[in-house]
């Protein structure tokens, strides 16, 4: 009997001490999520035509003035909800293309993914015209085929997650070649349509897009959810997944398709937006540790943080919104990845 005490006791304080480091780490995660939302509310009150916080939710409940409506509910909340589900989305597509391949360097960026877009655009831009339905489309087949050779690659010869990373730096080149010889043959109009696409912006979409990203995003994030045991088994290593019997090849293929048609998406509909699929989950990991149960939910935070912070600070810095938010997180994301790195080092 005392035996059973004496076991009992220490792991009680075991269960105690994790359960409230877990409440820490949800208490977190809820002040992420406010200082989101109270970002998303400063967005939509500041601009060119600025407007006081009560007209903000005035035009909320539909009963603000005609102007402040048509321009919170048509212009600057389509916007700021975009940065959120792109950023969100871009972030677990980062998070998940690390986690499968081990590779802290593995974003949609690394893979290609977003040449792969950009060149798609440019071709449907110069060679098909400059409709959105054939941009967004012809940018949705150059992300997809981007992640199918890179697949193909790593399934077929077996590559390992750094020759599959040197592979889509091989793409990316590849796909910035092409574009580049894209420009060279387009006319002025038609190379400025392209390297307007290519900047980056979450201001281009509509609603209808808002709810498809978003619809798109939610599924891929419960699909991570499911799988959020198996990942923690992969980051143990290979030999310890498959002794816990987790089917390697299929999660990684399916995580890595739920990642490219993500990334891809965002990227059809906003352009280029680098270094958000990389930075997110780095500071994800640095927050909560490799539990994907908490890191799934604070990448996606983080992601919509980042981006929503860096498409009001492009809006703030020009008044016209002008500044392609690419170019902030550029700006933003390279520093701190360095940052990271160096940390890391310590």
């Amino acid at each position: 009997m005392s035996d059973k005490r004496l076991h009992a006791a220490p792991s009680g304080a075991m269960t105690s001490a994790y359960l409230e480091h877990f409440r820490r780490k949800l208490l977190l995660l809820s002040l992420l999520i406010g200082t989101m939302l109270v970002g998303a509310v400063f967005a939509v009150s500041r601009g060119a035509y600025p407007i006081p916080i009560k007209g903000v939710f005035s035009a909320l409940t539909g009963t603000a003035d005609a102007a402040t409506g048509v321009v919170i509910t048509n212009i600057r909340l389509p916007r700021v909800i975009a940065a959120i589900v792109c950023g969100w989305g871009l972030s677990l597509s980062g998070l998940s293309i690390q986690s499968l391949l081990k590779n802290p360097l593995g974003s949609p960026s690394t893979l290609g993914i977003s040449q792969g877009a950009a060149f798609g655009a440019a071709a449907a831009i110069v060679f098909w015209g400059s409709g959105m339905f054939s941009v967004t489309t012809f940018a949705f087949i150059g992300a997809m085929a981007a992640t199918l050779v890179v697949l193909v690659l790593s399934g077929l010869k077996r590559l390992s997650s750094e020759a599959v990373i040197l592979a889509g730096v091989a793409l990316s080149s590849l796909f910035v070649s092409a574009t580049i010889l894209i420009q060279y043959l387009a006319t002025e109009t038609e190379l400025a349509m392209v390297v307007f696409w290519a900047f980056g912006d979450v201001a281009r979409s509509n609603w209808m897009e808002i709810g498809i990203m978003t619809g798109v995003v939610l599924l891929a994030s419960l699909y991570l959810m499911a799988i959020r045991w198996d990942l923690n088994a992969l980051a143990s290593g290979e030999e310890t997944a498959k002794g816990l019997g987790v089917n390697i090849g299929s999660i990684r293929v399916s995580g890595m398709v739920a990642a490219a048609l993500v990334s891809a998406m965002a990227t059809a509909f906003h352009g280029v937006i680098a270094f958000i699929g990389l930075i997110a989950p780095h500071m994800a990991r640095r927050l909560v540790g490799d539990d994907h149960r908490l890191l799934i939910p604070f990448s996606s935070v983080l992601g919509a943080l980042l981006l929503l912070t860096a498409d009001t600070v492009g809006r703030l810095v020009i008044g016209s919104g002008a500044l392609p938010v690419g170019v902030i997180t550029s700006f933003l994301g390279a520093p701190l990845f360095l940052y990271l790195l160096v940390r890391g080092c310590r």
